[in-house]
């Protein structure tokens, strides 16, 4: 007797292999069998009508420890077939936690509005298991807030005993069930670390088994000196490599610069480099406002950077550094959250838009925005092109990753499209409308390839005995809905999720399921 049997579908495993006819029966939420199972008796049993069924889709690049113990329903993840995703993202994660009570209103301030009422990364996953999420989920230990926790927001070289005491706190997250360390160098305050530091802290991860994965600390014009300086971390530290979103976000490097990195990777990997990339579907990226201010501006945390941007001296500073490397990306900068409802109105429009209407320079709309939300305003910013996205995507060390977030359909503002509808883009729209690489390969991307990144030995790929993670999707209908426009919809085609062998999802219904898991590395 089986707790569900689904028959009658196309099952692509994971691995790459061309897709099978079969059934699959779950069983204490694991797959208990995979054959011709006509005959056996389960609970539950559905047809799959010929439809595929494919491991449940890991989110290895995503920024959820901030979402998910508020919304742990997760419907932006579920609907999307995510039934895995990895937080703490960018260097930073919303734990460790200092102690000191002026650093941990730093990380509120500046990371997430929490509770931080954890210390370590194993008291925060405790607590957001107790919230009861409806995905898998696991951390990362970010950088930044490493850093933070032990230098707060000082633009210095860290000392020997500094250094010494962010080994340490790395090695208590690693004990607590990271999986690796990340790094988000254009954000203060770990863009203010050398390269050295970094090096030293990668080597902390080697004995575990983890890896480092780093936002780079360019992704523009000077993005090849970036890669130059990760894997130089690599190469120190000995650490497996993963390039987070791998893009190129400036014009004049467009269809130029991703050449150069991918060769650079392709070149590391036959040396002995264990580098691999993740990628987001899209043309636009999206972060904080602020991060159109110069990163010394920061210096001191949120509190800080609102003194600075109100002193008219310091202030035209800022902006002539800023309109140095702005000019005539305004337009591209659209405001995609504002907390406060006095400025709801800027939603959905451009720096520029914003500045026409107030009267006012751009840089100045930013910073009086800026200000105004103390930092809790959001952006997108289109800066990549379709063929560099095309060429990135078909390399075999890329995988995908949304760089989104756990949210709610009805969540506030004008979020990017990417925390809801990542996968079934790259399905419907890479894979079957531009036949970029054929089906298997994309969902190979998705699933047992960030696996086998976070060795993850029972997860990501269809086998007996493994947990019973299962999107069953149509291909011929499914769609990426989500738009910039418009980013809270449902993408049809998803019909079935399944978590730890639990229905979650039945054709872009949530069951109210909370099956998901705290993953911890091992």
């Amino acid at each position: 007797m089986y707790d569900i049997l689904i028959k009658n579908v196309r099952i692509i495993d994971g691995t790459g292999a061309p897709w099978y006819r079969a059934d699959l029966a779950i069983r204490d939420g694991k797959i208990a069998e995979i054959g011709s199972l006509g005959s056996c008796l389960s609970k539950t049993e559905f047809d799959g009508e010929d439809l595929y069924l494919s491991p449940g889709f890991i989110d290895i690049h995503s920024h959820s420890d901030t979402s998910l113990p508020l919304y742990p329903r997760a419907e932006s993840r579920i609907f999307q077939g995510v039934t895995t995703e990895i937080g703490g993202d960018c260097g930073l994660s919303a734990a460790p936690v200092s102690s000191d009570p002026a650093k941990r209103k730093l990380l509120k301030d500046y990371v997430g509005d929490l509770p931080y009422t954890w210390n370590s990364m194993g008291e925060f996953l405790s607590y957001v298991e107790s919230c009861r999420p409806s995905v898998n989920f696991g951390m990362s230990a970010g950088h930044g807030t490493i850093r933070l926790s032990i230098m707060g927001f000082e633009d210095r070289k860290a000392t020997a005993e500094e250094l010494k005491q962010m080994k340490s706190l790395l090695r208590q997250c690693l004990e607590d069930g990271a999986f690796c360390l990340s790094s988000g160098l254009i954000y203060p305050p770990g863009c203010y670390a050398d390269t050295d530091e970094l090096a030293e802290l990668a080597a902390e991860l080697v004995p575990y088994g983890a890896y480092y994965k780093t936002h780079m600390r360019n992704e523009g014009d000077q993005v090849v000196s970036a890669l130059q300086e990760a894997l130089q971390v690599c190469r120190f530290s000995g650490a497996p490599l993963q390039i987070n979103h791998h893009k190129v976000i400036r014009k004049s490097g467009w269809q130029v610069h991703c050449k150069t990195t991918v060769a650079m990777i392709e070149q590391a990997r036959r040396q002995g480099l264990d580098v691999t990339a993740d990628q987001y579907p899209y043309c636009a990226s999206s972060t904080s406002l602020d991060s159109n201010v110069p990163l010394w501006a920061f210096e001191g945390g949120t509190e800080a950077l609102i003194q600075r941007l109100s002193d008219p001296s310091v202030r035209r500073k800022i902006k002539e550094e800023t309109n140095q490397s702005h000019e005539g990306r305004w337009g591209d900068i659209f405001v995609s959250y504002a907390e406060s409802s006095k400025n709801q109105w800027t939603v959905g429009k451009s720096i520029e838009e914003i500045a026409q209407h107030k009267g006012c320079a751009p840089a100045d709309a930013c910073f009086d925005l800026i200000i105004e939300e103390r930092g809790r305003v959001s952006e997108i910013n289109y800066g990549m092109c379709e063929e560099d996205i095309t060429y990135i995507m078909k390399q075999p060390f890329t995988m995908i990753g949304s760089d989104g977030q756990a949210y709610p359909m009805d969540y506030p503002g004008q979020p990017h499209p990417r925390s809801y509808g990542t996968f079934p883009r790259v399905l419907s729209h890479y894979c079957r409308d531009l036949q970029l690489f054929p089906l298997e390969t994309a969902v190979h991307k998705m699933t047992g390839l960030p696996a086998a990144r976070l060795k993850l030995q029972d997860r990501g790929l269809i086998r007996q005995g493994m947990w019973a993670d299962l999107v069953i999707f149509d291909i011929d209908s499914l769609r990426d809905a989500p738009t910039y426009s418009n980013p809270k919809q449902v993408c049809p085609g998803i019909r079935q999720v399944y978590v730890n062998g639990v229905l979650t999802a039945d054709s872009g219904v949530h069951t109210n399921a909370a099956a998901g898991r705290i993953l911890k590395r091992k």
